[in-house]
């Protein structure tokens, strides 16, 4: 048994805290949050999760969580940084989190102990931030003083196939040592392949690229959305024929906006890494205009169907369906609802508000109720309840037109109750 420390207990560090605790070593969990310290000690989770619920009440031995790093870093064998890494107004990366944990960390390691970041972070974040803040404490990571290493996290909020368990992991070291024993660690965790890099760099990467990858693809269903409508062609049976073929296509598709902590964050720190080093991510930069855009480009889509209707955005009642960035969460981290919210306040809009699964932010005690007081919906979320919801009510609800921001609904069912309706790229 070993005891570890695993600093950050949120949508990253709260699952692999549980994991490790799984495997039978002694686990500790810092954290600033005192309400989710006090939680968790409980053996309750602070995030709607079933797979966190199920695995905290169900642990043997429990997750001692504490905001005191004297209490747990000293005593431990290995130490795992899960702290946001987001970016501020500028879409500059903000590292703030991470260095300041880091130097909280390096006042009470152990030589000998092993390190790990899993926060995502630009290439050369280890060496240039991490490193340099463990030799002010006397630490030299290239001697193994202390064995630093990146393994990039990778976890799907909601995804019950894919979950920290079973998911592949890719792992890069200061040192070929440090490597090492950090792949030698996640095997005695996870069920899956642990793949050593040759550097610490390219771990880093590896996360950035990961993400872009989805970023840039989204990026081009998401503007061949907008073409294919106004040519009168449904972009998801463009999808479905194109998936018939068995190689060298992969679907992707459409929506109101990307949001989540990964695919909106990560193009910019390879954006800014990389401008620093003399290169201009002209392709990246693009996707990341095209996927902020779409919170306006569904507004675009309201006011058109309005239009028709002889009715104008302001003054008028719109409910928005959702505040996580994805199905089934509640998961608000950078979710494109705030931003078409924003847009509809600007605009002069009554704005009613639900999400099944988001404690804060609504202003409607139920679907119900928001259905209602709204005339026109926006489908920002799909939610299970909104995906399987009784259309019948949109027409018992007098409600004149739908915006499916997830094109997740019956479209031909909508349309025939007399309700406008218009997905992304199903008009």
């Amino acid at each position: 048994m070993k005891t570890i420390t695993i600093v950050g207990l949120g949508y990253v560090g709260l699952p692999v805290a549980c994991l490790c605790a799984e495997k039978g070593n002694k686990v500790y969990g810092l954290d600033v949050d005192k309400n989710k310290i006090e939680l968790i000690n409980k053996s309750q989770s602070p995030i709607d999760d079933k797979y966190l619920i199920s695995k905290l009440k169900n642990l043997k031995n429990g997750i001692s969580a504490t905001a005191d790093p004297a209490e747990c870093i000293p005593n431990s064998d290995a130490i795992i940084i899960c702290v946001p890494t987001p970016v501020d107004r500028n879409n500059s990366p903000d590292l703030t989190a991470l260095m300041e944990s880091v130097s909280a960390v390096s006042k009470f390691i152990r030589q000998g102990t092993l390190l790990i970041v899993e926060s995502t972070i630009y290439p050369g974040t280890i060496e240039e931030i991490a490193v340099p803040i463990l030799k002010k404490q006397k630490f030299d990571a290239y001697k193994n003083d202390i064995f630093v290493a990146h393994c990039p996290e990778r976890i799907d909020p909601g995804n019950k196939k894919w979950t920290v368990e079973n998911l592949p992991r890719v792992v890069g070291g200061v040192t070929k040592e440090a490597a090492k024993k950090a792949a030698e660690f996640y095997r005695s965790i996870i069920d899956a392949e642990v793949v050593e890099l040759s550097s610490v760099k390219a771990a880093e990467a590896t996360k950035i690229m990961e993400n872009t990858f989805r970023d840039v693809n989204i990026a081009f269903v998401n503007e061949m959305a907008q073409s294919f409508d106004r040519a009168g062609i449904d972009v998801l049976e463009v999808i479905k024929g194109a998936s018939t073929k068995p190689f060298a296509f992969m679907p992707h598709y459409p929506g109101a906006g990307v949001g989540g902590h990964c695919i909106s964050i990560d193009p910019y720190y390879l954006i800014e890494k990389a401008k620093q080093l003399g290169f201009h991510h002209k392709f990246l930069l693009l996707a990341r205009e095209i996927n902020n855009n779409m919170p306006h480009y569904t507004i675009e889509l309201l006011e058109n169907e309005m239009r028709k209707l002889k009715k104008t955005i302001k003054g008028a009642k719109v409910g928005v369906l959702g505040l996580a960035y994805k199905a089934n969460v509640d998961d608000t981290r950078e979710s494109p609802a705030f931003e078409i919210i924003n847009i509809l306040k600007t605009k002069g809009a009554d704005i009613f508000v639900f999400d099944p699964h988001v404690g804060k932010g609504s202003n409607a005690k139920d679907l119900n109720e928001l259905l209602n007081k709204s005339d026109y919906i926006i489908l920002a979320t799909d939610h299970i309840e909104f995906k399987n919801m009784d259309l019948s009510l949109l027409k018992k609800n007098k409600i004149l037109a739908v915006i499916d921001g997830r094109n997740c609904l019956d479209k031909e069912k909508i349309k025939t109750m007399g309700i406008l309706y218009h997905g992304i790229g199903r008009g």
